[in-house]
């Protein structure tokens, strides 16, 4: 028999012990690609709150989260990329911020079946990115962030009963928008309302767009949940106070922004709920095809109280007239992220 040194057999153990170590770190350590489409508000909210969930059980249930969080800016090529970095780096989970990401991934998984969950997916079915939303049918699932645009204009003509000419503004390449304004056309041609389009694929194209809604002295304007025009909205709400013109929209991030009013979900928790559906995958071993698409209640109006008294409404009117309306009322400040006005 071949003899060792003491030495020898020191550092022999000493190496295996490190690779049973790393084993079982290994065991314990869980690799997740998340993709933001653009920045902007909302969906930083959504990301920051999927991170945050996720180390908080991770430190529970004693194990390790391995997150990377890219950001596409919305170019499709940088998205692929990103993507095919995920698929290289063998991650457990990906997860889609927004439309544009959940259809990519859904393109690149087909074949390798690696779980992807979505997040803020206006329309999952519409979108063709799950069959149904009580069944997905394949390996993605998620969280939708679907509007109510009924209940939103049902609170612009509780502000203004007399208003005779609204705007949608949005961008016509984006898919969230698609049914928003498809429904805000049936609601305005039965209340027999006139209503203006105007479209923008860029923050430049969008100030344009609002110039020209000011000249046809529109009485509101609509916008669904819309990046682009998120992306513009600290660009144009100035410029819309100006002109005294309620711009209502489908998040809460664009009253943070400065527009008047912001009704839907509440993307904080939209955040969450999407890391626990991740957390349910991984730890759970659950099926994405069968886990129902989470939506959830729209029913919070978030005023920019800066912006109400700007315009000539008095925000306690207001508050005491939407109340009939929503679920909850609630105030903010303008700021550029929810990080600027947390205490």
């Amino acid at each position: 028999m071949k003899k060792f040194s003491k030495a020898l057999l020191a550092t022999a153990m000493s190496v295996n012990l490190f690779a049973c170590s790393s084993d079982v770190q290994n065991e314990n350590t869980y690799k997740i690609g998340i993709c933001n489409y653009v920045d902007d508000a909302s969906l930083n909210q959504i990301v920051a709150n999927i991170e945050s969930q996720l180390n908080e059980v991770a430190k529970e249930e004693n194990i390790n989260f391995e997150i990377d969080i890219e950001n596409c800016n919305a170019d499709s090529t940088v998205l692929n990329q990103i993507i095919t970095d995920f698929i290289t780096d063998e991650v457990d989970c990906m997860v889609a911020v927004a439309t544009p990401v959940a259809m990519a991934m859904q393109s690149a998984t087909e074949d390798n079946h690696i779980p992807v969950v979505f997040s803020a997916v206006s329309d999952p079915v519409g979108s063709q990115i799950v069959e149904s939303l009580d069944n997905p049918g394949s390996n993605l699932t998620g969280t939708s962030d679907y509007l109510d645009t009924t209940n939103i204009f049902n609170l612009i003509f509780e502000a203004n009963p007399d208003a005779t000419k609204i705007s949608l503004l949005y961008d016509a390449g984006q898919d969230s928008s698609t049914n928003a304004i498809k429904s805000a056309k049936e609601y305005l041609n039965k209340k027999n309302i006139e209503y203006v389009e105007k479209t923008g694929t860029t923050t430049d194209e969008v100030k344009l767009a609002v110039d020209a809604l000011i000249q046809e002295n529109v009485d509101a304007i609509f916008t669904p949940t819309d990046n682009t025009i998120m992306t513009a909205e600290l660009s144009i709400y100035e410029t819309l106070i100006d002109a005294k013109i309620p711009h209502y929209t489908g998040a809460d991030s664009f009253a943070l922004n400065g527009a008047f009013l912001g009704y839907g979900v509440d993307y904080a928790n939209l955040g969450k709920e999407t890391a626990n559906m991740i957390i349910e995958i991984i730890l759970d071993g659950k099926d994405p095809s069968n886990m129902p698409v989470q939506t959830f209640d729209n029913g919070t109006a978030t005023i920019n109280i800066d912006t109400c008294q700007a315009i000539g409404f008095d925000y306690q009117t207001i508050e005491a007239s939407f109340s009939k309306l929503c679920t909850s009322v609630k105030q903010i400040t303008t700021a550029e992220s929810f990080d600027d006005i947390e205490d």
